[in-house]
């Protein structure tokens, strides 16, 4: 947020400070992937990742009118309400949703993959809503070319 008073260009130049809480075992592979790369500090390797996901978002949020893609999700089964949440979505966009399959990774984790066709912007509504469900680890929409 720009604070009143400065002007947009100076704002923009400063480096802003941010917490960032992780998981210890996330922050582990974190720091192994730093020391494997040779990142000089977390700070850039955040950024590094930071920037991916806002080229991503950005390449998804131009994608228009019909599209074939593959949602991927990786979630917690034993994450209250989880199951029911993305089986109801599911069925929400079932007009989205050409097939889908379970996978159990380990004890609580199960992959979920979903091949959608449709609109551009109701397949991004729905990948939002499972990036955004507690419970759901990872949420990666690819869009593919027929």
């Amino acid at each position: 947020m720009i604070s009143k008073g400065r002007s947009r260009s100076y704002s923009l130049r400063r480096t802003a400070r941010t917490g960032v809480t992780f998981p210890p075992e996330l922050l582990s592979e974190l720091d192994r992937i730093v020391e494997r790369i040779g990142y000089t500090s977390r700070s850039k390797a955040i950024q590094d990742s930071v920037k991916s996901y806002i080229t991503e978002q950005k390449w998804l949020s131009d994608q228009k009118g019909e599209k074939i893609g593959v949602l991927v999700l990786v979630y917690d089964h034993e994450s209250r309400g989880v199951e029911d949440y993305l089986t109801d979505t599911e069925h929400e966009y079932a007009s989205l949703v050409c097939s889908s399959t379970h996978v159990h990774l380990t004890k609580r984790d199960c992959l979920e993959t979903m091949v959608v066709r449709g609109r551009a912007s109701k397949i991004r509504e729905l990948t939002e809503k499972f990036q955004t469900r507690k419970g759901v680890k990872q949420a990666r929409l690819t869009i593919v070319s027929p």
